[in-house]
């Protein structure tokens, strides 16, 4: 079984990301393929090629995987329409500033999106939700001091991520 995880991990992970599947989730989408290919060995009767049976397990984890971040894009989506028009029942602001205000808040929310977990959750407990780095660190399950490197990485990330955003537009970064 060993030997076969040898042989075939750095197909399936070059498949894997091939169809499809985001870099952030090839890591556990190559474990769900030799998870099933484990659980399933004593099926595997020979009539094909080991490799064309691992890689029909292949296509089928890569579908899922998919299909799980096309679901997750859209709740995301969704909660940042709702986070938008939450902002737009100020009455105070004029239009031109909901309008900005709905624009930066579909921006962050996308930026977000675009982070690895660990990053995007230290920056939403302590910048966006207002804990301290030692309550978010105990709400991670992590270090202070990891809590603070991951906040630092996070910000850094996330500036970039905007300017990266926003060059295209031609517009400043705020």
């Amino acid at each position: 079984m060993s030997e076969a995880y040898a042989e075939h991990a750095p197909r399936v992970w070059r498949s894997l990301r091939r169809l499809g599947v985001p870099d952030s989730l090839l890591e556990d989408a190559l474990q769900d393929v030799f998870l099933v290919v484990h659980r399933r060995w004593a099926e595997f009767e020979g009539r094909a090629a080991l490799t064309t049976w691992i890689y029909g397990i292949v296509l089928r984890v890569a579908k899922d995987h998919r299909r799980s971040e096309q679901r997750r894009m859209i709740r995301v989506d969704r909660l940042s329409r709702v986070l938008a028009s939450e902002t737009d029942t100020d009455t105070t602001a004029c239009p031109a500033e909901a309008a900005e205000r709905r624009e930066a808040n579909h921006l962050m929310h996308a930026v977000l999106a675009e982070l690895p977990d660990e990053l995007r959750q230290v920056l939403v407990l302590v910048e966006l939700e207002g804990l301290s780095v030692r309550e978010a660190s105990g709400a991670l399950g992590v270090r202070p001091r990891t809590c603070h490197r991951r906040l630092n990485a996070a910000r850094e990330a996330f500036n970039l991520a905007v300017s990266r955003q926003l060059e295209p537009a031609g517009r400043s970064t705020p």
